[in-house]
């Protein structure tokens, strides 16, 4: 074990694996170039040969060898006992073997921590997913792909909010805690908070709280937020996550969505290089324009039944049961419509499509369809089977909306657990006067799932929500030796 006492409180690495790689990389074997640089990293890989110990230095941005041979290398035999997993500090001269390899031969070396649990190799990585989730902090070094994704997430969050930028939407923060949920239909996450001595709810979203920016003279605004519903754990769900959501003042659906497959489409781009990518051996064209359809034309499609607003309610129970589309006595036919759809057609959706004129029974913040009664102007957009974002014209009308509210009431009352309250204070607000407004809600995690073509949203999240461990971990990891 190593003495504490001897790490270092700090290290100054001048250099990188990858910033070795690209300026050395086309130096032929067996040069020495005389240049000396310091790196620090985890070591991943350590084999001897007599007098010459490889090793492979991992940084945070790729990985490199390391040259020691037993006549230049300090404390060598120390330096050939060390495990896989510990982070080192090496100061050496840029050179290549008589095979090729760039590599960095040690002349001088210093611990920086030691592991102390049996850290895999490259190789073999973590066989077992709950294991990879959980110690995520491992997998980062011995799965490149699990790396590789995050770093494209972070970089699909940066770019997403320079696009808004230069569009002027300006970026704003708005509460965690909410004393009335509300903005999506959802079951909300519930807390305490003692010196107020009131029941606060984690937000499901922060639409109600972006608007009353709008309202207050912000004409563009978005949040990339981190939300929280009470719900079921699914490769597609993870219980918090996180949504970007904006409000453009003086625009309706159709502005949004120009604006969302703009959006796409440019991340897509500058992600993968084209607007053609694959998601899970399956070819999706994210190219602009993306096709449009009303929910009833996909229905029909699927179901060879013509539906709307005006089919009786029994006919469209019936049409449930036979798709076996479970339904509850204080469903309308709008609901049963979206039960119907969602049933029926949505996975259907491969290629990207905005689905539109959803009912209001359905879309309790949606501004009435200005020509079809009974529906809004509501879409969701679908790729590869999933939605990607919910977006309309937003409701304007503080009385329309506190309608809107009280049939949500009741349908909490008849036990739906994720209808909305009513939130007096946003009413208030649209009394003041909203203006115009498209509003848009998009899933991050979603979207780099596509991006990245990763199957689950595990994948794409750092750490996501896991049941608790049955029983403290020593070491759940398999350590080569070499």
């Amino acid at each position: 074990m190593t003495d504490r006492s001897s790490v270092p409180y700090r290290f100054d690495p001048d250099a990188t694996a990858s910033g070795l790689k690209q300026k050395y990389g086309d130096l032929e074997a067996g040069v020495e170039t005389g240049d000396r640089v310091v790196i620090a990293g985890r070591l991943m890989l350590r084999r001897g040969q007599g007098k010459l110990v490889f090793g492979q230095l991992a940084d945070s941005t790729g990985r490199i060898q390391l040259f020691a041979p037993a006549d230049e290398t300090p404390r060598f035999e120390e330096f050939g006992k060390l495990s896989l997993g510990d982070w080192i500090g090496v100061s050496g001269e840029v050179m290549t073997t008589r095979k090729g390899e760039l590599s960095v031969k040690v002349l001088e070396w210093t611990i920086l921590a030691e592991t102390r649990r049996p850290f895999p190799d490259k190789w073999h990585g973590i066989t077992d997913p709950d294991t990879r989730y959980r110690q995520r902090y491992v997998d980062l070094w011995v799965t490149d792909e699990a790396r590789a994704t995050l770093q494209a997430r972070s970089k699909i969050v940066s770019l997403t909010r320079r696009w808004l930028e230069d569009r002027d939407f300006m970026e704003v923060e708005t509460p965690v805690f909410h004393p009335v949920p509300g903005g999506a239909l959802a079951r909300p996450f519930t807390t305490h908070h003692n010196a107020l001595d009131v029941e606060m709810f984690l937000r499901i979203a922060p639409e109600l709280y972006l608007k009353r920016l709008v309202v207050g003279g912000f004409e563009r605004v978005y949040e990339i937020a981190r939300v929280f519903r009470n719900e079921g754990i699914s490769p597609r769900h993870n219980p918090e996550f996180t949504m970007l959501e904006l409000y453009q003042a003086y625009a309706d659906w159709t502005d949004i969505m120009e604006l969302v497959e703009n959006l796409v489409s440019y991340l897509a781009v500058e992600i993968t290089g084209s607007t053609t990518i694959t998601y899970q051996e399956q070819e999706l064209d994210l190219s602009v324009p993306w096709k449009r359809a009303t929910m009833a034309s996909l229905i029909e499609e699927q179901i060879g039944v013509a539906v709307g607003m005006d089919t009786p309610v029994d006919e469209m129970r019936a049409l449930c049961d036979e798709h076996d589309v479970p339904w509850k006595d204080s469903y309308g036919v709008g609901k049963l419509m979206l039960e119907l759809y969602e049933k029926t057609a949505e996975a259907a959706q491969w290629q990207p499509v905005f689905v539109t004129e959803y009912p209001v029974e359905v879309s309790p913040l949606a501004r009435p369809h200005r020509e079809i009664p009974g529906m809004t102007e509501r879409f969701e957009c679908i790729v590869a089977g999933r939605e990607l974002c919910n977006a309309f014209s937003e409701l304007l009308d503080p009385d329309d909306q506190r309608d809107r509210f009280l049939d949500q009431v009741r349908e909490r009352d008849n036990g739906d657990e994720e209808a909305m309250a009513v939130d007096e204070d946003y009413l208030r607000a649209l009394e003041f006067g909203l203006p115009p407004t498209g509003g848009l809600g998009i899933g991050i995690d979603r979207l780099v799932m596509l991006l990245t073509d990763a199957a689950t949203i595990r994948d794409v999240v750092l750490f996501p929500t896991l049941r608790p461990e049955q029983e403290p971990s020593s070491g759940t990891m398999e350590a080569s030796d070499e």
